[in-house]
């Protein structure tokens, strides 16, 4: 498949170049949806209002860094604000499901801004990388080329965010409930 040749194609409004990069793109941009979503039908509606965005913007592609990589960010953005209008959105970036159910009324008092805030008490390093994967919708080979480090460096850093993230919330949780 000839990636740049398929650009062209979409810039051109070309109906069959933008079948085969639908075709090529929908499954990777489905299972990243499908990380953060329940419902297969939702994260199908938020990877095709992605992928739209793609070909309303294609020709903006800079051809810089990876066309996959570029795909991901407008796909993520589209995830961010179909779960942005749900109170849960970094709740589930910071608790898997099981842990969502296990500490729901501690969840429930807790607002976006809040956990951003909690961002800034964990080591930087591992916060940048949290922020990279979970809000701007970076992969692990993404965030290791942009910060110099290895794929498993990263994956580390984004589960020690989360550890940290989860203790002081629920840190924060037992002295409002002692108090």
């Amino acid at each position: 498949m000839d990636i740049d040749k398929i650009i062209a194609g979409c810039v051109q409004n070309d109906r069959k170049s933008q079948e085969l990069l639908y075709r090529e793109y929908f499954p990777t941009m489905m299972s990243m949806c499908m990380r953060y979503m329940g419902d297969r039908d939702k994260a199908a509606a938020i990877v095709n209002d992605g992928l739209l965005k793609v070909f309303l913007k294609i020709d903006q592609y800079g051809h810089k860094g990876s066309f996959e990589g570029w795909i991901r960010r407008i796909v993520f953005r589209s995830l961010s604000d179909a779960v942005r209008k749900d109170s849960n959105y970094l709740k589930f970036m910071v608790f898997d499901e099981y842990e969502v159910s296990n500490n729901e009324s501690v969840l429930s008092k807790l607002y976006e801004e809040d956990i951003l805030k909690l961002i800034d008490l964990i080591p930087a390093a591992s916060g940048e990388v949290f922020i990279l994967f979970a809000i701007s919708g970076y992969s692990h080979k993404e965030i290791a080329k942009k910060k110099g480090i290895s794929v498993g460096t990263s994956k580390w850093h984004l589960s020690e965010a989360r550890k940290k993230l989860q203790e002081l919330i629920l840190k924060i949780d037992s002295n409002s409930n002692a108090g």
